[in-house]
């Protein structure tokens, strides 16, 4: 019997059973790769065909186990003259896995307490979203050094609004909350929801005031998902330090989880549907009052909705699926770009 060997798109031979049995003992061929029978074309592997011809493999040693270990050379089982020439500084993907691998326990080394250690591990998850993101959602036009100060901006934004000069009270809506149903849902939209959406925005429009040429509308989006990003864990962090820390153990482990995941995950998903219409605005003036109405309200209504229902487990039958709508609304936006181009070109 006679067989060929196929390898890479590669036939080679044929071959017979004596002569492909001392191939596989050398090791020059392996008992998977792929065989075929010259006179019935049949494929399978080789091993199948040396047992079924009887052929016993005993594939040799190249020398001892110190000998191997040797042929191997140290450099490839310890790279010192990598490592000293410094090129894997390079390597993206080894900055990458260090980064999200070993970040938390960089974090344990570090000297902070408090608000710092809850901001830090903030950080953390905001980059493993950036990461995320920029896969999915990156342009030529995305820089870092923008992406960094949409992402501090936001934060900054917040603190002085919310922190320093009390904005949520300055909004009549915030006391409809947790009255009855109507006004209580009336006072998340307009409220919670608006001003939230409002306030992640600005970074948004900071950067197209000062753009050196045309932004993708995509460019906008992944801009928008950073600063919803930003407001989420930023938010995340001082519900972790207040509202937490008073739920029983199981609850508060949950909810920290939650508020640096699924919840900035949720808030960037609003702002980039925001970050969507923005940068039409920007591109086709003549219709810019629609879409500056459709980037900040359908991110508010979205996030008023959720809001209203999510705070009980029945409630989140309702709250979940708006979320899901969020995000099938944002990938449809982006597929059906060239339409809006279309339509708005007229």
């Amino acid at each position: 019997m006679r067989y060929y060997i196929l390898r890479n798109n590669t036939e080679y031979g044929p071959y017979e059973v004596a002569v492909l049995k001392q191939y596989v003992d050398d090791g020059r061929i392996l008992l998977h790769d792929q065989a075929k029978d010259s006179n019935t074309g049949v494929m399978n592997t080789v091993g199948y065909y040396l047992r079924r011809n009887n052929a016993k493999v005993k594939i040799k040693s190249k020398g001892s186990f110190v000998d191997q270990l040797k042929a191997i050379g140290s450099e490839l089982i310890l790279p010192v003259g990598l490592l000293k020439s410094k090129q894997w500084l390079s390597d993206k993907r080894l900055l990458l896995l260090a980064l999200i691998g070993l970040g938390p326990s960089v974090i344990m080394l570090l000297p902070i307490h408090g608000f710092g250690v809850f901001y830090a591990v903030a950080l953390y998850f905001s980059a493993i979203w950036g990461l995320f993101f920029y896969y999915f959602f990156k342009t030529q036009q995305v820089r870092l050094k923008i992406t960094l100060s949409v992402f501090f901006l936001t934060q900054g934004f917040v603190f002085i609004l919310w922190d320093v000069l009390g904005l949520p009270s300055l909004n009549p809506f915030y006391q409809l909350i947790d009255t009855v149903f109507i006004l209580d849902l009336f006072g998340y939209i307009f409220g919670v929801g608006l001003t939230e959406e409002l306030v992640k925005l600005l970074p948004l429009l900071l950067i197209y005031r000062f753009a050196k040429e045309p932004l993708q509308p995509k460019t906008l989006v992944f801009y928008g998902l950073m600063s919803g990003i930003a407001f989420g864990v930023f938010e995340g962090v001082q519900y972790q330090m207040s509202v937490n820390i008073q739920l029983d153990y199981t609850s508060s482990f949950f909810m920290n989880i939650a508020r640096l995941t699924s919840l900035p995950f949720i808030h960037a998903i609003w702002t980039g549907i925001a970050g969507y219409f923005i940068g039409f605005a920007k591109l086709y003036p003549l219709y810019r009052h629609a879409l500056y109405f459709l980037a900040i309200s359908i991110p508010s209504v979205m996030h008023g909705l959720y809001d209203t229902f999510c705070s009980s487990y029945l409630g989140m039958l309702i709250a979940l699926p708006i979320t899901f709508i969020a995000v099938f609304l944002l990938t449809t936006y982006l597929r059906q770009a060239q339409d809006y181009q279309t339509k708005l070109i007229k």
